[in-house]
């Protein structure tokens, strides 16, 4: 039992960034728009709809374990993109460090993917 709790705070910690950035680019989305317009991301306003929908159910899916090791794998691509994306140029300062959590986060979700969100799921539950 101690395992599976310790997954569920896991799963609540990864999931609280993606829930967070998610509505927060949702309820300023002409904002985050003009944002990834700047920075020369294709399709604005396209790209920040994505965005919203992987890291809003994203999260929503890792906080509540379902379809774990799918949205798991998703989220580790996203964030590993993220990373180069808007955490790829070392000359502006802190980037490197926002560049390697970024990667450990992504391993967070390699790692839930592979074992899974265990018995406190909705997951486990469906088996």
């Amino acid at each position: 039992m101690q395992q599976n709790v310790v997954v569920l705070i896991g799963r609540i910690l990864l999931s609280i960034l993606f829930i967070v950035a998610g509505y927060g680019k949702l309820t300023g989305f002409g904002g985050t728009v003009g944002y990834f317009a700047s920075i020369g991301l294709p399709i604005p306003t396209v790209t920040t709809a994505l965005v919203v929908v992987v890291e809003l159910l994203g999260g929503l899916a890792i906080l509540a374990g379902f379809f774990t090791r799918p949205a798991a794998y998703v989220l580790a691509l996203f964030t590993v993109a993220t990373a180069f994306i808007g955490h790829g140029d070392f000359s502006v300062a802190g980037n490197d460090i926002h560049f390697m959590k970024n990667l450990a986060i992504a391993g967070g979700f390699l790692v839930l993917a592979a074992f899974g969100p265990g018995s406190l799921s909705v997951d486990a539950r469906r088996a």
